[in-house]
């Protein structure tokens, strides 16, 4: 039986990204593989029991500084010398570091990392990925806008990286008429449209031009908005400042965003960069067509006029003409969006065939690296680090 541990800053922000991990984790473990998933840090919460639960392993390393608690090397230098996994692979950059240069230490046979956005991030980042690109097997990228930039700007390699994009489990991301009607109820509605926005609140998501575009809809559109962060009271006071307090409801964060979606009559999203947003997937699983501004990763997860409409990104009158079209279409013409949606997810984004696709691609590579390895000596190591330094090339 094949091992296969998923890396991962932990569970404290769960995003599109951690979402998509645990479901590659349950869904290897469904088909016969042995799996882990190893937390820098942070405890499992909600998501490390829905793991055990499904016959997961789970471990956090309780690193408490970072990627500079050398306990948390030591801790998973020794686990992975006990358990010895076959593929160790990464999602987000922390634990793609992490991952990489605890390969000098631990060798595995197989070492992959994701990249879930289309953002490159700043210097350091940068340069973090060039100094570790030996290391990894392989680098896949969510979207063909993730796997572009991070070209353009030397942080990977071309031909050592792949685009897989994520997968939703269409079975559980559904449209369901009786929770729509439940919701609408508990929320006195009657024929007014209901917009739901889910994600952080976080200025990457832009809510602040989302609460500005919705104020000058009509007065009988509603908005829920579904998730936390760090600009929840700024918004909340500026949606109060627009009178929007009947109009706009705050969820905070939201574990059961799915009936919220079985409920709305679209997607709203306003971020300024996206990897592939998750968000609009489900929704249109659910179908629900999606108003969204116009960004790489988002263009790979919506197509606009047939699945949902696009607006320019920053533009408070673009989105609001977008999602004033919207409520102006009939209901026959939205639910026609939203079949189109469930079908493309059906035929692009299908749960079960992205784990297909990660099964051969692990198995692939496991045939050509028949003995756990190394990636690099010190001398190999060393020498793109001083190059780096000394051509200050970062961006």
């Amino acid at each position: 039986m094949n091992h296969i541990a998923f890396v991962i800053p932990g569970f404290i922000r769960i995003g599109g990204a951690e979402r998509q991990m645990v479901e590659l984790a349950k869904g290897l473990q469904r088909r016969g593989w042995r799996v882990s998933v190893v937390a820098l840090s942070g405890p499992g919460g909600a998501e490390g029991a829905e793991l055990s639960q499904s016959g997961v392993a789970f471990l956090s390393l309780r690193m408490v500084k970072g990627l500079a608690d050398p306990r948390g090397w030591l801790r998973f230098n020794r686990w992975a010398r006990q358990e010895c996994p076959d593929v160790v692979h990464a999602h987000l950059p922390h634990a793609a570091w992490f991952a990489r240069w605890s390969r000098l230490a631990a060798p595995v046979r197989v070492l992959v990392d994701t990249l879930h956005s289309s953002s490159t991030g700043t210097w350091g980042r940068k340069l973090g990925y060039r100094l570790s690109s030996w290391s990894p097997d392989l680098v896949t990228a969510v979207s063909r806008a993730a796997e572009e930039t991070h070209l353009r700007t030397r942080m990977v390699t071309p031909g050592r990286v792949q685009v897989l994009p994520n997968g939703i489990d269409t079975r559980f991301w559904h449209p369901d008429l009786r929770v729509r009607a439940t919701i609408r109820r508990e929320l006195g509605l009657l024929d007014e449209f209901l917009w739901v926005a889910a994600g952080r609140l976080d200025p990457v998501k832009d809510h602040a031009s989302l609460l500005r575009a919705f104020a000058l809809l009509p007065g009988t559109a509603r908005l829920v908005v579904a998730g936390d962060g760090p600009l929840q009271a700024e918004l909340r006071r500026q949606s109060a400042g627009l009178g929007l307090e009947q109009r706009v409801r705050f969820l905070g964060f939201e574990p059961n965003v799915r009936r919220w979606f079985q409920a709305a009559d679209a997607l709203v999203l306003s971020s300024r960069w996206e990897g592939l947003p998750m968000v609009v997937l489900e929704a249109a699983a659910c179908c629900v067509p999606a108003v969204a501004t116009d960004v790489p990763g988002t263009r790979e997860a919506l197509r606009d006029g047939e699945t949902g409409l696009l607006a320019a990104a920053g533009d408070v009158s673009a989105l609001r003409d977008a999602m004033l079209q919207m409520t102006e279409s009939s209901r026959e013409q939205r639910r026609a969006m939203g079949l189109r949606a469930r079908q493309m997810v059906l035929d692009h984004f299908s749960l079960e065939a992205v784990l297909d696709r990660w099964e051969e691609l692990y198995l692939n590579l496991l045939e050509h690296s028949p003995l756990p390895a190394r990636s690099a000596s010190h001398t190999s190591v060393i020498q793109p680090l001083h190059k780096e330094i000394r051509s200050n090339r970062l961006y």
